[in-house]
Parts: structure tokens; sequence; C-alpha cells
């Protein structure tokens, strides 16, 4: 067993677990901790607890420190430099007339490093763009190519639904969406009505899939003939959400919406 602390780097980033030693470490607390690509600054989002050894990546780091006002201080002036370390990228992506769109830059917490994050349909070779942006900031570049879901995450942005984009704002990771489930909760398959800023799929299509599949077992099939206490039909559609099949009832001569429980297939 082994007692952690979940540490986020970003507003909606994924979690990273470290080991808090003897710190006395609360949740939402600044803590000072290495990570692959350096020491940096995250914020504790769960507090101390137990897990097993299946559950974290051995070797485990240790937070170095609580961060202080000093670290908070230095990382609204890293945040201020990102920015003008962007301008100066976004220039000479200009003047080497590189096909890629600069999205973001981020300073490492001990300036050891600038991550220059861009899209871009293609591969770029970006070699010659390195060597000016390594001689006019003294430190490591790093140029990251990324996505456009991880692009929509970073800017962020209101969704169709009219709320801030759940990547920006809680969704830790991207997880697979496919279009099967928007068949199976009967959604539009119009492009324009199930994806995202992104042009992907909407990662909340993935969100009620679980209820829908442990549903179909006992639910009735679309165009299979049922008995119902209007008489016999034949099922058109369903409606899973609130738990009725429109049947078309062949002795009425019209379609009925019907409780789950009044439609029974025929064998």
């Amino acid at each position: 067993m082994y007692s952690v602390v979940g540490v986020r780097f970003k507003k909606a980033g994924k979690i990273y677990y470290f080991d808090p030693i003897d710190l006395p470490i609360e949740q939402e607390s600044a803590v000072i901790v290495e990570t692959a690509r350096g020491v940096e600054y995250g914020k504790v989002v769960v507090g101390k607890k137990t897990v097993k050894e299946n559950d974290v990546v051995l070797p485990l780091k240790k937070v170095i420190r609580i961060a202080d006002d000093t670290d908070a201080d230095l990382v609204e002036e890293n945040k201020k430099a990102a920015k003008d370390a962007f301008q100066t990228c976004h220039d000479k992506i200009k003047d080497h007339s590189l096909k890629m769109k600069l999205v973001d830059v981020e300073y490492t917490f001990d300036r050891n490093k600038i991550i220059f994050y861009f899209t871009a349909e293609g591969r770029v070779d970006f070699r010659e763009l390195v060597k000016d942006l390594a001689s006019i900031f003294r430190t490591r570049i790093e140029l990251r190519q990324i996505g456009v879901r991880d692009e929509a995450k970073m800017l962020g942005g209101i969704g169709p639904c009219g709320r801030i984009l759940c990547c920006s704002s809680f969704l830790g990771d991207f997880e697979p969406v496919s279009i099967k489930m928007a068949k199976d909760q009967n959604l539009s398959l119009n492009p324009t009505k199930i994806s995202g800023l992104c042009g992907r799929l909407m990662c909340c299509l993935k969100y009620e899939h679980d209820n829908y599949e442990s549903a179909k077992d006992s639910l009735p099939t679309v165009g299979r003939l049922v008995i119902t206490s209007f008489g016999s039909g034949k099922v058109l559609g369903l409606n899973i959400k609130e738990r009725t099949a429109k049947v078309q009832l062949f002795d009425l001569g019209k379609a009925l919406d019907l409780p789950f429980d009044d439609v029974v297939e025929q064998e």
C-alpha cells in the first residue's frame, strides 16, 4: 500500500499521484513536485489517501515541498513570459513560412524548458525554427504537435449545449467516442448536431452510453411484432429516457407511445 496525493497542473488536466512523505499536505494545497519534464507547480485535488500498488505508476515521485507565495508569483511571471514567447514564436513561424498553427506556449516552473504547442495537417520540419527560438530564449525548446481535441481543451469555448466545454472545464482525459453511441441513443446522425467545436464527436456521447448498453437486453427491438394491452403491433422506435416505445397498433390503425412494460415481443 502507498500513501499518495493527487496533483493537477492545469485546470482540467490529468491527475498525477505523488508521495506526500511527512508533509502536512491538504486538498487544495499548492505543491512543488518533480516530473518527467522538470520541477513543476501544481494543486492538490485529491487529498492524502492509501492506494494499492496496481493503482499507481512506480517509482512514485515525492513532493518536494509545499508551495509558498513566492512560488505563486513565479507562476504568474511565467504566464506573462509565455505570452511574449507566443508572439515571438508566431512571428518566427511566419518568417519561415511554416504551415503550422501555434496554439499555446508554456514555461516549466523552473524555466528550464519552454513548450510550444501547435497543430498542423502533416509533419513539419521545424528544425530551423527551434534554432532561432533557442538563440532567443537561451533555454531548452520543445515543439509539441497536438490534435484538434487537445487544441479545443487548451483554448476553451462554449459548446452547442451553451455550457463551457467539458474538456476545458473538468475532463482530465479524452475517452474514445464512436458514432455507435449516437445511434444507440437515437440521436440525429447529422455531423453538425453531434460534433463539438473541435469537429470531432462530442465527448458527452459517452456519459450515458453505459446506461443504454445495460438497458439493451430489456428493450423491445425496433421492427419486431409485439403484443400490447391495445392489441398487436409493430415497434417503430424507442425513447429510452422516457422508457416508452412507439408502436404501430394494427387494430387501432395508429401509433402510440407505450411503456416498455406494456410491450411484449411475439415469439
